[in-house]
């Protein structure tokens, strides 16, 4: 039995899945139904251990256990090496849960007067729950990680994408096409979440026009939070709203206004249902922003004034912006959203709402503004886009912005390799306390010789995968045999190889590097100097512009001038994106300023020793210090002299600097950079450190008992 976790407990699940596992291991089950196996190195090396090629297929405990035989169970059994190792993971797994020493528990033991509620749309946990699109998401896992690293009392509350966001494949000419691949509950460590009244399947409803949609709960434990996620598809519901929670980020505006009542009304009625009464409210971009609709209309009914209602909801309520892009900046037709809305909030009618939602750029429906005006806080996620969001929205916020930059959650970010070295050099403090910043000096003590092996080690890895991935998509699109074995030799780990990997909108410019073929070609392709770059990257189903920037790059690719040099690797996820961190000797980033409004994946790169190619935007602005990495470009005149100074520091800085090698073969300057690469941003740059900026400039002065 796993040991007991206050907020799990006032969250009754239905049972796990049945798994042939026998007496002896019994504490798999509890281990593989939690995601801290994914970011713990022995939990995952346990997996590994029981079948090395089933994880390497699956990575996923639950379809691993499943198949286990009863021959391998007796093989275990008799292992003593196992049998430690299983031990010692289920005494880290109950030391973890029991929360004892962390540092909320050290530091603000009960100072708040209830959990913290962070609603998202969206969740990047693992690979194998497609709950997300992108940076959102994958930062709203990193945040509900590093909560339970630090003993937070928060609970999360999505949406169970049935259909998730689509599968990329690129087709011969270029072309994105897209598919959605099912969500498969029986393999996924989720469950039903329960009525703590009545011990049956928890049901709360939304009014949308002219019927009632249910709503049903599902649970994932990360760490210490569960993660609640709401979902439509029931037999309780009409064919039509069954849809509602398919798909993340819909293309149809009807039915993500209908997601997004679902989210916000939701979720406050599915807490409420829970007993839950939060001390603060995290509302995560404006998405969720009817939650406090919903909050307002409760204190209304309460009997306080408007004025009062309003003071209530705020004086609880963090909202944080993640873009200074409109479409990141969710809006809907007035007459769309009043339609569907109408009656279901008592007491906010369609005047008020039209007061609080009015956009401060024309005449919609604004989340964004919506959240902002029932909140106390708003901030932006780097302390440049503080300084955006301050220009954009100070008349609707009544002044300045608070700017709490963006983190990763390093432990799972960083490679193997890598990780190893951090083990050895800064000891137990890798896996507890990642921001102290006095103990990461120690890394510029590791031999160049070991950081520049651990670096290949990883590379090579990343570079076998992508080969892997190149030949699978190069065979779909019916090349020959020749030159599938061609791919045997392309890639080398020898070569300079710079990265560029995010979702594909304009304003983050993938083709920038095109600007001028012949000079991009003179530098890939000298032979005494090559460079290799590696594309990946989605464009929204809708975005055409997004998808023409793919198919610009794809043929980039293909150019008989380029051909071994680009590459454009389909179907960015988080598993492509972990290889691409670990591996990447330069990360490239290049969007317009100032549109970048933190940007995390060139964190997960320093953290792995890569360096940072980037305009000085969002996190880069403040992490650059000119010895880390290379910056450039802080306001930009135009595309072709930000491509004329990328170009510059490529032929005269970068190129040259990782191919000046000692006569052991290791380029010392190069390392050095890389040391300063992760001294100046693994630690700064947490989610550990950004939760405890969360907490102590926002969560507990919001929340204080």
């Amino acid at each position: 039995m796993e040991p007991r976790n206050e907020l799990f407990d006032r969250i009754p699940v239905g049972p796990k899945l049945p798994l042939p596992i026998p007496d002896t291991f019994d504490r798999l089950h509890d281990v593989a139904y939690n995601l801290w196996w994914s970011w713990n190195t022995n939990g995952s090396l346990l997996f590994n251990r029981i079948d090395p090629l089933g994880w390497e297929r699956t990575r996923n405990p639950l379809s691993l256990l499943q198949a286990v035989d009863t021959a391998t169970w007796e093989t275990l059994a008799s292992s003593d090496d196992f049998l430690q190792l299983y031990d010692e993971t289920v005494s880290a797994f109950d030391a973890y849960l029991a929360g004892t020493g962390t540092w909320y528990s050290r530091e603000h033991a009960g100072e708040l007067a209830g959990p913290i509620a962070y609603l998202c749309a969206e969740y990047g946990i693992h690979e194998k729950l497609r709950l997300y699109s992108g940076g959102l998401g994958i930062l709203a896992g990193d945040h509900v990680k590093a909560a339970s690293d630090l003993g937070l009392p928060l609970v999360a509350v999505g949406l169970l994408y049935r259909r998730g966001y689509f599968q990329q494949a690129v087709d011969p000419e270029g072309y994105q096409q897209h598919t959605y691949v099912p969500f498969e509950a029986a393999r996924r460590p989720v469950r039903q979440v329960l009525d703590p009244r009545t011990g049956w399947p928890l049901r709360v409803s939304v009014q949308l026009p002219g019927r009632d949609v249910v709503i049903g709960v599902w649970r994932i434990d990360v760490g210490r939070v569960p993660v609640l996620l709401l979902d439509t598809d029931l037999p309780d519901n009409a064919p039509a709203d069954r849809p509602i929670t398919h798909i993340l980020y819909v293309r149809g505006r009807a039915m993500r206004l209908c997601q997004e009542i679902v989210l916000g009304i939701g979720g406050v009625r599915v807490l409420e249902a829970l007993g839950i009464a939060p001390a603060v409210w995290h509302v995560n971009e404006g998405h969720a922003a009817l939650s406090l609709v919903e909050r307002l209309s409760r204190q209304l009914d309460a009997g306080l004034s408007m004025d009062d209602a309003q003071k209530a909801v705020s004086s609880s309520t963090l909202f944080t912006l993640h873009t200074p892009v409109p479409a990141g900046n969710e809006r809907f037709d007035f007459d769309l959203a009043l339609d569907a809305l109408d009656g279901m909030l008592p007491g906010v009618d369609n005047a008020t709402l039209t007061e609080l939602a009015q956009s401060p750029y024309g005449g919609e429906f604004d989340m964004g503004a919506l959240a902002i005006r029932l909140s106390s806080m708003t901030n932006g996620v780097s302390q440049r886009h503080g300084e955006v969001v301050s220009e954009e929205w100070g008349p609707v916020i009544g002044g300045p912005a608070k700017a709490i930059t963006n983190g990763i959650h390093p432990q799972t970010w960083v490679g193997k390799a890598v990780s190893r070295l951090y083990h050895k050099t800064v000891g137990d403090i890798w896996e507890q306390q990642v921001i102290n910043h006095g103990s990461w000096e120690k890394v510029r003590d590791i031999p160049a010789e070991d950081l520049w092996k651990a670096h290949q080690t990883q590379k090579t890895a990343m570079l076998r995968r992508l080969r892997s991935r190149l030949r699978e998509q190069l065979a779909r699109h019916g090349q020959s045999p020749a030159h599938l074995r061609w791919l045997d030799d392309q890639l080398d780990p020898q070569r300079l190889t710079i990265v560029f990997a995010r979702r594909f909108a304009t304003y983050k410019r993938a083709g920038l590097l095109f600007s001028d073929p012949q000079r991009v070609r003179a530098i890939l392709t000298n032979p005494e100097r090559p460079v290799q770059v590696v594309f990946a990257g989605k464009a929204h189903p809708a975005d055409r512009e997004g998808q023409g920037l793919i198919k610009w790059v794809f043929d980039m690719s293909n150019s008989p001038d380029l051909q071994g040099h680009v590459w454009f690797i389909e179907n960015y996820d988080m598993a492509l994106g972990a290889d691409l961190v670990r591996g990447a000797d330069v990360w490239l980033n290049n969007p317009v300023p100032p549109k970048e409004a933190s940007g995390t994946s060139g964190m997960k790169s320093a953290a792995n020793g890569g360096i940072n190619l980037s305009v000085l935007d969002g996190w880069w602005a403040e992490g650059y210090n000119g010895n880390n990495g290379w910056g450039f470009s802080k306001t930009s005149n135009s595309d072709a002299e930000d491509a004329g100074i990328l170009y510059h520091l490529l032929e005269s800085e970068v190129v040259p600097t990782f191919y000046e090698r000692d006569a052991d073969g290791i380029p010392q300057r190069w390392v050095e950079m890389m040391k300063e690469s992760i001294v100046s941003a693994l630690p700064r740059f947490s989610t550990q450190r950004m939760l405890v900026d969360y907490s102590e400039q926002a969560y507990l002065p919001l929340g204080r008992r």
